[in-house]
Protein backbone atom coordinates (compact mmCIF):
# COMPACT_ATOMS: atom_id res chain seq x y z
CA UNK A 1 0.00 0.00 0.00
CA UNK A 2 1.28 3.17 -1.30
CA UNK A 3 2.16 5.57 1.78
CA UNK A 4 -0.12 9.05 0.06
CA UNK A 5 -2.44 5.96 0.26
CA UNK A 6 -2.04 5.50 3.69
CA UNK A 7 -2.53 9.45 4.59
CA UNK A 8 -6.04 9.24 2.60
CA UNK A 9 -7.48 6.42 4.79
CA UNK A 10 -5.89 7.90 7.38
CA UNK A 11 -8.00 11.16 7.46
CA UNK A 12 -11.13 8.55 6.23
CA UNK A 13 -10.17 6.88 9.80
CA UNK A 14 -10.28 10.07 11.69
CA UNK A 15 -13.91 10.86 10.23
CA UNK A 16 -15.62 7.59 10.77
CA UNK A 17 -14.20 6.61 13.88
CA UNK A 18 -16.82 7.42 15.91
CA UNK A 19 -19.38 5.23 14.43
CA UNK A 20 -16.77 2.35 13.05
CA UNK A 21 -15.60 1.96 16.99
CA UNK A 22 -18.86 0.54 17.62
CA UNK A 23 -19.44 -1.69 15.28
CA UNK A 24 -16.21 -2.89 15.98
CA UNK A 25 -16.86 -2.98 19.44
CA UNK A 26 -20.05 -5.24 18.69
CA UNK A 27 -18.36 -7.77 17.22
CA UNK A 28 -15.77 -7.58 19.65
CA UNK A 29 -17.90 -8.78 22.51
CA UNK A 30 -19.69 -11.20 19.97
CA UNK A 31 -16.20 -13.08 19.03
CA UNK A 32 -15.85 -13.26 23.08
CA UNK A 33 -19.55 -14.86 23.16
CA UNK A 34 -18.94 -17.19 20.43
CA UNK A 35 -15.95 -17.97 21.90
CA UNK A 36 -17.29 -18.85 25.04
CA UNK A 37 -20.38 -20.95 23.33
CA UNK A 38 -18.00 -23.11 21.70
CA UNK A 39 -15.55 -24.00 24.13
CA UNK A 40 -16.77 -27.87 25.86
CA UNK A 41 -16.79 -28.42 28.97
CA UNK A 42 -13.52 -29.84 30.75
CA UNK A 43 -15.30 -33.03 30.97
CA UNK A 44 -16.16 -33.59 27.44
CA UNK A 45 -12.89 -32.87 26.82
CA UNK A 46 -11.19 -34.94 28.90
CA UNK A 47 -13.34 -37.79 27.92
CA UNK A 48 -12.88 -37.16 24.23
CA UNK A 49 -8.99 -37.05 25.29
CA UNK A 50 -8.81 -39.94 27.15
CA UNK A 51 -10.76 -42.01 24.73
CA UNK A 52 -8.79 -40.85 21.89
CA UNK A 53 -5.35 -41.69 23.56
CA UNK A 54 -6.45 -44.89 24.69
CA UNK A 55 -7.11 -46.24 20.93
CA UNK A 56 -4.01 -44.67 19.64
CA UNK A 57 -1.83 -46.67 22.29
CA UNK A 58 -4.08 -49.48 21.62
CA UNK A 59 -3.96 -49.92 17.81
CA UNK A 60 -0.07 -48.32 17.75
CA UNK A 61 -1.71 -45.06 15.59
CA UNK A 62 -4.67 -43.49 14.18
CA UNK A 63 -5.77 -46.07 11.60
CA UNK A 64 -9.47 -46.71 12.02
CA UNK A 65 -10.54 -43.84 14.41
CA UNK A 66 -12.95 -42.80 12.64
CA UNK A 67 -15.24 -45.09 14.29
CA UNK A 68 -14.41 -43.58 17.88
CA UNK A 69 -15.07 -40.22 16.83
CA UNK A 70 -18.66 -41.17 15.19
CA UNK A 71 -19.16 -42.65 18.85
CA UNK A 72 -17.85 -39.70 20.86
CA UNK A 73 -19.85 -37.25 18.65
CA UNK A 74 -23.31 -39.45 19.72
CA UNK A 75 -21.87 -40.04 23.35
CA UNK A 76 -21.45 -36.22 23.63
CA UNK A 77 -24.05 -34.60 21.59
CA UNK A 78 -21.72 -32.71 20.05
CA UNK A 79 -19.25 -31.89 16.97
CA UNK A 80 -16.09 -33.86 17.14
CA UNK A 81 -12.71 -32.73 14.92
CA UNK A 82 -9.54 -34.38 14.99
CA UNK A 83 -6.21 -33.23 13.28
CA UNK A 84 -3.15 -33.74 12.81
CA UNK A 85 -0.30 -31.30 14.23
CA UNK A 86 -0.01 -30.07 10.39
CA UNK A 87 -4.22 -29.64 10.41
CA UNK A 88 -4.70 -32.12 8.26
CA UNK A 89 -8.03 -33.57 8.78
CA UNK A 90 -8.17 -37.41 10.30
CA UNK A 91 -11.64 -37.60 11.14
CA UNK A 92 -14.90 -35.20 11.45
CA UNK A 93 -18.04 -36.47 12.89
CA UNK A 94 -19.50 -33.67 10.32
CA UNK A 95 -18.54 -35.57 7.54
CA UNK A 96 -18.60 -38.94 8.64
CA UNK A 97 -22.84 -38.03 9.43
CA UNK A 98 -22.66 -37.35 5.22
CA UNK A 99 -22.78 -33.37 6.14
CA UNK A 100 -20.65 -30.48 5.85
CA UNK A 101 -17.96 -29.19 7.78
CA UNK A 102 -18.95 -26.86 9.79
CA UNK A 103 -16.62 -23.93 11.00
CA UNK A 104 -14.34 -25.65 13.54
CA UNK A 105 -13.49 -23.85 16.72
CA UNK A 106 -10.74 -21.91 17.41
CA UNK A 107 -8.86 -23.39 20.31
CA UNK A 108 -8.16 -27.30 20.59
CA UNK A 109 -6.88 -29.50 22.92
CA UNK A 110 -4.17 -31.78 22.55
CA UNK A 111 -4.48 -35.77 22.23
CA UNK A 112 -0.85 -37.65 23.17
CA UNK A 113 -1.22 -41.44 23.26
CA UNK A 114 1.89 -41.51 24.75
CA UNK A 115 1.93 -43.14 28.58
CA UNK A 116 3.17 -42.33 31.90
CA UNK A 117 5.85 -44.40 33.09
CA UNK A 118 4.62 -45.84 36.77
CA UNK A 119 7.79 -46.86 38.94
CA UNK A 120 5.78 -48.90 41.24
CA UNK A 121 7.41 -50.34 44.06
CA UNK A 122 11.03 -49.38 42.85
CA UNK A 123 12.57 -46.55 44.62
CA UNK A 124 16.10 -46.45 44.02
CA UNK A 125 17.36 -44.09 41.84
CA UNK A 126 19.14 -46.67 39.59
CA UNK A 127 17.21 -49.60 39.27
CA UNK A 128 14.54 -46.57 38.11
CA UNK A 129 16.74 -45.83 35.88
CA UNK A 130 16.90 -49.46 34.70
CA UNK A 131 13.58 -49.86 34.86
CA UNK A 132 12.77 -46.82 32.41
CA UNK A 133 15.35 -48.35 29.64
CA UNK A 134 13.15 -51.54 29.75
CA UNK A 135 10.33 -50.10 29.22
CA UNK A 136 11.85 -47.93 26.60
CA UNK A 137 12.49 -51.27 25.06
CA UNK A 138 9.30 -52.74 25.97
CA UNK A 139 6.95 -49.98 24.82
CA UNK A 140 8.94 -50.08 21.37
CA UNK A 141 8.24 -53.22 20.84
CA UNK A 142 4.76 -53.17 21.82
CA UNK A 143 3.56 -50.55 19.53
CA UNK A 144 4.93 -52.53 16.75
CA UNK A 145 3.34 -55.49 17.43
CA UNK A 146 0.06 -53.27 18.14
CA UNK A 147 0.36 -52.01 15.03
CA UNK A 148 0.59 -55.12 13.03
CA UNK A 149 -2.36 -56.61 15.32
CA UNK A 150 -4.42 -53.34 14.15
CA UNK A 151 -3.40 -53.41 10.83
CA UNK A 152 -4.67 -57.23 10.84
CA UNK A 153 -7.93 -56.40 12.73
CA UNK A 154 -6.95 -58.49 15.53
CA UNK A 155 -8.95 -57.62 18.49
CA UNK A 156 -6.62 -56.36 21.41
CA UNK A 157 -6.81 -55.15 24.95
CA UNK A 158 -4.18 -53.27 27.28
CA UNK A 159 -2.79 -55.53 30.22
CA UNK A 160 -1.46 -53.84 33.22
CA UNK A 161 2.62 -54.42 33.07
CA UNK A 162 5.93 -53.01 34.28
CA UNK A 163 5.94 -49.21 33.74
CA UNK A 164 2.80 -48.79 31.46
CA UNK A 165 0.14 -51.02 29.96
CA UNK A 166 0.72 -53.43 27.08
CA UNK A 167 -1.13 -54.33 23.96
CA UNK A 168 -2.15 -57.98 23.71
CA UNK A 169 -4.30 -60.18 21.48
CA UNK A 170 -7.75 -61.07 22.82
CA UNK A 171 -7.01 -64.07 20.82
CA UNK A 172 -2.98 -65.07 20.50
CA UNK A 173 -3.59 -68.05 18.02
CA UNK A 174 -5.44 -65.43 15.85
CA UNK A 175 -2.16 -63.27 16.00
CA UNK A 176 -0.03 -66.00 15.32
CA UNK A 177 -1.90 -66.80 11.98
CA UNK A 178 -1.86 -63.46 11.03
CA UNK A 179 1.88 -62.98 10.98
CA UNK A 180 1.51 -60.65 14.55
CA UNK A 181 4.24 -61.68 16.87
CA UNK A 182 6.18 -59.50 19.78
CA UNK A 183 9.32 -58.75 18.49
CA UNK A 184 11.92 -60.64 20.15
CA UNK A 185 15.15 -58.18 19.44
CA UNK A 186 15.57 -55.59 22.12
CA UNK A 187 15.85 -51.99 20.81
CA UNK A 188 19.21 -50.53 21.64
CA UNK A 189 19.12 -46.62 22.43
CA UNK A 190 22.17 -45.59 23.35
CA UNK A 191 21.44 -41.71 23.64
CA UNK A 192 18.44 -42.76 26.19
CA UNK A 193 20.95 -44.63 28.10
CA UNK A 194 23.40 -41.59 28.43
CA UNK A 195 20.42 -39.31 29.47
CA UNK A 196 19.58 -42.07 32.29
CA UNK A 197 22.92 -41.82 33.68
CA UNK A 198 22.20 -37.82 33.55
CA UNK A 199 19.48 -38.03 35.22
CA UNK A 200 20.76 -39.95 38.50
CA UNK A 201 22.65 -36.42 39.34
CA UNK A 202 19.61 -34.35 38.44
CA UNK A 203 18.19 -32.67 41.35
CA UNK A 204 14.93 -34.88 40.54
CA UNK A 205 15.75 -38.25 39.42
CA UNK A 206 12.22 -39.38 38.90
CA UNK A 207 10.90 -36.35 37.22
CA UNK A 208 14.05 -36.77 34.94
CA UNK A 209 13.43 -40.09 34.16
CA UNK A 210 9.54 -39.62 33.26
CA UNK A 211 10.59 -37.04 30.89
CA UNK A 212 13.58 -39.47 29.19
CA UNK A 213 10.71 -42.15 29.01
CA UNK A 214 8.35 -39.62 27.16
CA UNK A 215 11.01 -38.54 24.56
CA UNK A 216 12.33 -41.69 23.64
CA UNK A 217 9.25 -43.67 23.31
CA UNK A 218 8.15 -40.45 20.95
CA UNK A 219 9.65 -42.10 17.68
CA UNK A 220 7.42 -45.35 18.17
CA UNK A 221 4.38 -43.22 19.67
CA UNK A 222 1.62 -42.06 17.50
CA UNK A 223 1.52 -38.26 16.61
CA UNK A 224 0.09 -35.89 18.94
CA UNK A 225 -3.56 -34.89 17.68
CA UNK A 226 -5.57 -31.42 17.84
CA UNK A 227 -9.28 -32.22 19.30
CA UNK A 228 -12.01 -29.87 18.25
CA UNK A 229 -15.35 -30.12 20.16
CA UNK A 230 -18.66 -27.61 18.93
CA UNK A 231 -18.80 -25.24 16.04
CA UNK A 232 -18.83 -21.92 15.90
CA UNK A 233 -22.07 -20.14 15.85
CA UNK A 234 -22.92 -16.37 15.64
CA UNK A 235 -25.29 -15.32 18.85
CA UNK A 236 -26.20 -11.31 19.01
CA UNK A 237 -25.70 -9.67 22.86
CA UNK A 238 -26.47 -6.34 24.32
CA UNK A 239 -23.99 -4.17 24.40
CA UNK A 240 -23.27 -2.21 27.96
CA UNK A 241 -23.27 1.60 28.36
CA UNK A 242 -19.77 1.60 29.69
CA UNK A 243 -18.29 0.08 26.94
CA UNK A 244 -20.15 3.10 24.31
CA UNK A 245 -18.40 5.12 26.69
CA UNK A 246 -14.89 3.56 26.78
CA UNK A 247 -15.31 3.79 23.13
CA UNK A 248 -15.95 7.29 23.01
CA UNK A 249 -13.18 7.65 25.09
CA UNK A 250 -10.52 5.45 22.87
CA UNK A 251 -11.65 7.49 19.61
CA UNK A 252 -10.40 10.95 21.38
CA UNK A 253 -7.11 8.76 22.08
CA UNK A 254 -6.62 7.39 18.97
CA UNK A 255 -6.80 10.14 16.92
CA UNK A 256 -4.27 12.44 18.81
CA UNK A 257 -1.70 8.81 18.53
CA UNK A 258 -2.65 8.90 14.76
CA UNK A 259 -0.72 11.95 14.10
CA UNK A 260 2.14 10.36 16.41
CA UNK A 261 2.69 7.43 14.49
CA UNK A 262 2.22 8.61 11.28
CA UNK A 263 4.87 11.45 11.82
CA UNK A 264 7.35 8.35 13.53
CA UNK A 265 6.41 5.96 10.46
CA UNK A 266 8.00 8.64 8.17
CA UNK A 267 11.01 9.88 10.02
CA UNK A 268 12.26 6.57 12.17
CA UNK A 269 13.18 4.75 8.95
CA UNK A 270 14.66 7.62 7.29
CA UNK A 271 16.77 7.83 10.69
CA UNK A 272 17.62 4.28 10.21
CA UNK A 273 18.38 4.47 6.73
CA UNK A 274 20.78 7.24 6.87
CA UNK A 275 22.62 5.57 10.10
CA UNK A 276 22.98 2.57 7.73
CA UNK A 277 23.99 4.16 5.42
CA UNK A 278 26.99 6.38 7.14
CA UNK A 279 28.03 2.42 8.34
CA UNK A 280 28.04 0.90 4.82
CA UNK A 281 29.94 3.88 4.10
CA UNK A 282 32.30 3.68 6.76
CA UNK A 283 32.98 -0.62 5.51
CA UNK A 284 30.33 -2.22 7.75
CA UNK A 285 29.33 -5.23 5.73
CA UNK A 286 26.59 -5.92 8.01
CA UNK A 287 24.67 -2.98 7.90
CA UNK A 288 20.71 -3.18 7.28
CA UNK A 289 17.31 -1.61 8.09
CA UNK A 290 14.42 -2.88 8.83
CA UNK A 291 12.31 -3.94 5.92
CA UNK A 292 8.81 -2.51 7.72
CA UNK A 293 5.55 -2.22 5.65
CA UNK A 294 4.94 -2.28 1.72
CA UNK A 295 4.68 1.45 0.86
CA UNK A 296 7.49 3.66 -0.53
CA UNK A 297 9.50 3.76 2.39
CA UNK A 298 9.26 -0.29 3.05
CA UNK A 299 10.24 -0.85 -0.47
CA UNK A 300 13.20 2.13 -0.02
CA UNK A 301 14.55 -0.34 2.87
CA UNK A 302 14.15 -3.64 0.67
CA UNK A 303 16.17 -2.04 -1.79
CA UNK A 304 18.98 -0.69 0.31
CA UNK A 305 19.40 -3.99 1.80
CA UNK A 306 19.44 -5.95 -1.69
CA UNK A 307 21.96 -3.22 -2.52
CA UNK A 308 23.97 -4.18 0.94
CA UNK A 309 24.18 -7.63 0.63
CA UNK A 310 25.13 -7.35 -3.25
CA UNK A 311 28.04 -5.65 -2.07
CA UNK A 312 29.08 -7.91 0.48
CA UNK A 313 28.87 -10.96 -2.05
CA UNK A 314 30.98 -9.08 -4.03
CA UNK A 315 33.82 -8.61 -1.00
CA UNK A 316 32.89 -12.46 -0.04
CA UNK A 317 33.61 -13.54 -3.79
CA UNK A 318 36.46 -11.02 -3.98
CA UNK A 319 38.04 -12.98 -0.62
CA UNK A 320 37.34 -16.27 -2.15
CA UNK A 321 38.52 -15.88 -5.58
CA UNK A 322 41.72 -15.12 -4.03
CA UNK A 323 42.06 -17.82 -1.30
CA UNK A 324 41.19 -20.39 -4.37
CA UNK A 325 43.41 -18.79 -6.54
CA UNK A 326 46.76 -19.05 -3.96
CA UNK A 327 45.49 -22.49 -2.75
CA UNK A 328 45.83 -23.66 -6.72
CA UNK A 329 49.26 -22.38 -7.36
CA UNK A 330 50.49 -22.18 -3.95
CA UNK A 331 51.22 -26.69 -3.53
CA UNK A 332 52.44 -26.95 -7.53
CA UNK A 333 54.86 -23.88 -7.36
CA UNK A 334 56.40 -24.98 -4.20
CA UNK A 335 57.14 -28.21 -5.81
CA UNK A 336 58.91 -26.24 -8.78
CA UNK A 337 61.08 -24.16 -6.55
CA UNK A 338 61.89 -27.04 -4.73
CA UNK A 339 63.11 -29.19 -7.48
CA UNK A 340 64.71 -26.56 -9.27
CA UNK A 341 66.60 -25.64 -6.16
CA UNK A 342 67.41 -29.29 -5.86
CA UNK A 343 68.65 -29.46 -9.16
CA UNK A 344 70.92 -26.31 -8.89
CA UNK A 345 72.54 -28.02 -5.57
CA UNK A 346 72.88 -30.99 -7.12
CA UNK A 347 71.18 -32.92 -5.35
CA UNK A 348 69.35 -34.83 -7.62
CA UNK A 349 70.39 -35.37 -11.06
CA UNK A 350 68.53 -33.74 -14.05
CA UNK A 351 66.98 -36.35 -15.74
CA UNK A 352 64.54 -36.44 -18.76
CA UNK A 353 61.98 -37.48 -16.88
CA UNK A 354 62.56 -34.92 -14.36
CA UNK A 355 62.10 -32.30 -16.67
CA UNK A 356 59.15 -33.55 -18.67
CA UNK A 357 57.20 -33.71 -14.88
CA UNK A 358 58.67 -29.84 -14.55
CA UNK A 359 57.27 -29.31 -18.02
CA UNK A 360 53.84 -30.91 -17.20
CA UNK A 361 53.10 -29.36 -13.95
CA UNK A 362 54.23 -25.84 -15.73
CA UNK A 363 51.94 -26.31 -18.55
CA UNK A 364 49.06 -27.25 -15.92
CA UNK A 365 49.45 -23.71 -14.30
CA UNK A 366 49.78 -22.12 -17.69
CA UNK A 367 45.94 -23.28 -17.79
CA UNK A 368 45.30 -22.14 -14.74
CA UNK A 369 46.06 -18.81 -15.83
CA UNK A 370 44.54 -18.81 -18.85
CA UNK A 371 41.22 -20.21 -17.56
CA UNK A 372 40.96 -17.43 -14.75
CA UNK A 373 41.61 -14.72 -17.81
CA UNK A 374 39.30 -16.32 -20.10
CA UNK A 375 36.57 -16.76 -17.14
CA UNK A 376 37.43 -12.89 -16.11
CA UNK A 377 36.66 -12.23 -19.43
CA UNK A 378 33.55 -13.98 -20.09
CA UNK A 379 32.32 -12.53 -16.62
CA UNK A 380 33.22 -8.86 -17.75
CA UNK A 381 31.68 -9.37 -21.72
CA UNK A 382 34.64 -8.82 -23.16
CA UNK A 383 34.89 -12.75 -24.50
CA UNK A 384 35.08 -12.63 -28.04
CA UNK A 385 32.57 -14.47 -30.04
CA UNK A 386 32.12 -14.93 -33.42
CA UNK A 387 28.76 -15.56 -34.21
CA UNK A 388 27.46 -17.63 -37.28
CA UNK A 389 24.55 -20.58 -37.70
CA UNK A 390 25.57 -24.00 -35.99
CA UNK A 391 24.40 -27.09 -36.25
CA UNK A 392 24.13 -28.46 -33.03
CA UNK A 393 23.94 -32.13 -34.23
CA UNK A 394 27.13 -31.86 -36.36
CA UNK A 395 28.57 -30.15 -33.37
CA UNK A 396 27.69 -33.19 -31.00
CA UNK A 397 28.92 -35.59 -33.69
CA UNK A 398 32.28 -33.37 -33.76
CA UNK A 399 32.69 -33.30 -29.99
CA UNK A 400 31.78 -37.34 -30.12
CA UNK A 401 34.78 -38.07 -32.38
CA UNK A 402 37.09 -36.13 -30.32
CA UNK A 403 36.78 -38.01 -27.43
CA UNK A 404 35.91 -41.03 -28.85
CA UNK A 405 39.70 -42.33 -28.33
CA UNK A 406 39.89 -41.07 -24.27
CA UNK A 407 36.47 -42.81 -23.70
CA UNK A 408 37.56 -45.99 -25.47
CA UNK A 409 40.57 -45.41 -23.55
CA UNK A 410 38.28 -45.40 -20.05
CA UNK A 411 35.94 -48.14 -21.32
CA UNK A 412 32.97 -45.59 -21.71
CA UNK A 413 30.89 -45.62 -24.57
CA UNK A 414 29.78 -41.86 -25.95
CA UNK A 415 26.75 -42.13 -28.24
CA UNK A 416 24.78 -39.14 -29.81
CA UNK A 417 21.19 -38.48 -29.96
CA UNK A 418 20.17 -35.60 -32.59
CA UNK A 419 17.89 -34.05 -34.78
CA UNK A 420 19.19 -31.05 -37.20
CA UNK A 421 18.75 -28.11 -35.25
CA UNK A 422 20.40 -24.58 -35.78
CA UNK A 423 21.15 -21.99 -33.29
CA UNK A 424 23.05 -18.22 -33.86
CA UNK A 425 26.58 -18.80 -31.63
CA UNK A 426 29.66 -19.25 -31.97
CA UNK A 427 30.64 -23.01 -33.03
CA UNK A 428 34.45 -22.66 -31.77
CA UNK A 429 32.85 -21.64 -27.54
CA UNK A 430 30.13 -23.75 -28.02
CA UNK A 431 32.28 -26.48 -29.08
CA UNK A 432 34.43 -25.66 -25.57
CA UNK A 433 31.01 -25.77 -23.52
CA UNK A 434 29.96 -29.30 -24.90
CA UNK A 435 33.70 -30.77 -25.17
CA UNK A 436 33.98 -29.38 -21.19
CA UNK A 437 30.91 -31.72 -20.34
CA UNK A 438 32.12 -34.51 -22.23
CA UNK A 439 35.31 -34.70 -20.71
CA UNK A 440 34.11 -34.09 -17.11
CA UNK A 441 31.59 -37.21 -18.16
CA UNK A 442 33.94 -39.53 -19.01
CA UNK A 443 36.17 -38.72 -16.04
CA UNK A 444 33.07 -39.52 -13.86
CA UNK A 445 32.05 -42.81 -15.81
CA UNK A 446 33.38 -46.10 -15.01
CA UNK A 447 34.46 -48.91 -17.57
CA UNK A 448 31.51 -50.07 -19.24
CA UNK A 449 29.23 -46.81 -18.85
CA UNK A 450 27.60 -44.91 -21.38
CA UNK A 451 27.50 -41.36 -22.55
CA UNK A 452 24.72 -39.83 -24.24
CA UNK A 453 24.68 -36.14 -26.15
CA UNK A 454 21.29 -34.97 -27.18
CA UNK A 455 19.97 -32.14 -29.14
CA UNK A 456 16.40 -31.74 -29.25
CA UNK A 457 13.91 -28.89 -30.23
CA UNK A 458 11.49 -27.42 -26.76
CA UNK A 459 9.28 -24.63 -27.17
CA UNK A 460 10.92 -22.60 -29.72
CA UNK A 461 14.32 -23.49 -28.26
CA UNK A 462 17.19 -25.54 -28.77
CA UNK A 463 18.11 -28.37 -25.75
CA UNK A 464 21.75 -29.88 -25.72
CA UNK A 465 21.83 -32.54 -22.93
CA UNK A 466 25.04 -34.51 -21.68
CA UNK A 467 23.68 -37.26 -19.85
CA UNK A 468 26.02 -39.61 -18.19
CA UNK A 469 26.19 -42.98 -15.76
CA UNK A 470 28.62 -42.43 -13.47
CA UNK A 471 28.83 -41.60 -9.92
CA UNK A 472 26.68 -39.20 -9.60
CA UNK A 473 26.57 -35.85 -7.77
CA UNK A 474 25.62 -35.44 -3.95
CA UNK A 475 22.55 -33.81 -3.19
CA UNK A 476 24.47 -31.02 -1.19
CA UNK A 477 27.17 -30.04 -3.84
CA UNK A 478 24.92 -29.77 -7.05
CA UNK A 479 24.47 -25.48 -6.16
CA UNK A 480 28.32 -25.59 -6.00
CA UNK A 481 29.42 -27.41 -9.65
CA UNK A 482 29.41 -24.09 -11.22
CA UNK A 483 31.25 -22.06 -8.40
CA UNK A 484 35.20 -21.35 -9.58
CA UNK A 485 37.37 -24.00 -8.34
CA UNK A 486 34.94 -26.29 -7.19
CA UNK A 487 35.69 -30.08 -7.60
CA UNK A 488 33.48 -33.23 -6.04
CA UNK A 489 36.99 -34.06 -4.83
CA UNK A 490 37.65 -32.38 -1.89
CA UNK A 491 41.05 -33.78 -1.88
CA UNK A 492 41.47 -32.02 -5.11
CA UNK A 493 43.80 -34.64 -6.30
CA UNK A 494 45.45 -34.04 -9.98
CA UNK A 495 43.92 -37.50 -11.16
CA UNK A 496 40.22 -36.29 -11.20
CA UNK A 497 40.07 -33.01 -12.22
CA UNK A 498 41.03 -30.19 -14.08
CA UNK A 499 41.39 -26.48 -12.20
CA UNK A 500 37.75 -26.24 -11.34
CA UNK A 501 37.14 -23.66 -13.71
CA UNK A 502 35.77 -25.15 -16.94
CA UNK A 503 32.18 -25.41 -15.64
CA UNK A 504 32.17 -21.51 -14.56
CA UNK A 505 33.62 -20.79 -18.14
CA UNK A 506 31.11 -23.00 -19.90
CA UNK A 507 28.41 -20.94 -17.68
CA UNK A 508 29.48 -18.04 -18.75
CA UNK A 509 29.71 -18.92 -22.65
CA UNK A 510 25.97 -20.32 -22.74
CA UNK A 511 24.77 -16.81 -20.76
CA UNK A 512 26.57 -14.62 -23.41
CA UNK A 513 24.45 -16.78 -25.85
CA UNK A 514 21.34 -15.94 -24.10
CA UNK A 515 20.81 -19.46 -22.74
CA UNK A 516 20.86 -21.39 -19.78
CA UNK A 517 22.71 -24.34 -18.27
CA UNK A 518 21.68 -26.70 -15.44
CA UNK A 519 22.40 -29.93 -14.00
CA UNK A 520 20.10 -32.94 -12.22
CA UNK A 521 22.25 -35.68 -10.61
CA UNK A 522 21.48 -38.97 -8.33
CA UNK A 523 24.44 -40.31 -7.06
CA UNK A 524 25.34 -43.65 -7.99
CA UNK A 525 22.99 -43.53 -10.97
CA UNK A 526 24.25 -40.67 -13.49
CA UNK A 527 24.30 -36.94 -14.05
CA UNK A 528 22.78 -34.74 -16.79
CA UNK A 529 24.00 -31.51 -17.40
CA UNK A 530 21.18 -29.53 -19.80
CA UNK A 531 21.83 -26.56 -21.86
CA UNK A 532 19.08 -24.43 -23.45
CA UNK A 533 19.92 -22.13 -26.55
CA UNK A 534 17.34 -20.03 -28.11
CA UNK A 535 16.49 -21.86 -31.71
Amino acid sequence: MSFRLRVLLLIVFLVATSSAATAWLTLRQAGKDLTASVVASQHDVTEASTRLAAYGHLHGGWQGVEAVVSDLARSLGQRVRVTTGTDTVLADSDLLAGHAARPAPATSSPVDARPVIDFGLVHDDYNRMMFTLGAVDAYTRNQRYAACLSQARIPAQAVPAKGFALVVPVDPVAATGAGCAFPNTPVTNPAAADRGKQCLRATDPAGCLRGLFADAISPAAPPQLHLYLGVRDEPTHQLSTGSIAVAAGAVTIAAILAGFLLSRRVLRPIGALTEASRRLGAGSAAARVPENGRDELGELARTFNRMAESLSRSREQQRRLIGDVAHELRTPLANLRGYLEALADGVIPPTPELFASLHEETLLQQRIVDDLQELALAEAGALAYHRAAVDLADLAETTRAAFLPQAETAGVRVRVEAVPLTVPGDPDRLRQVLGNLVRNAVAATPDGGTITIGVRPAGGRAIVEVADTGRGIAAADLPHVFDRFWRADAARARSTGGSGLGLAIAREIVTAHDGTMSVVSSEGAGTVFTVELPA
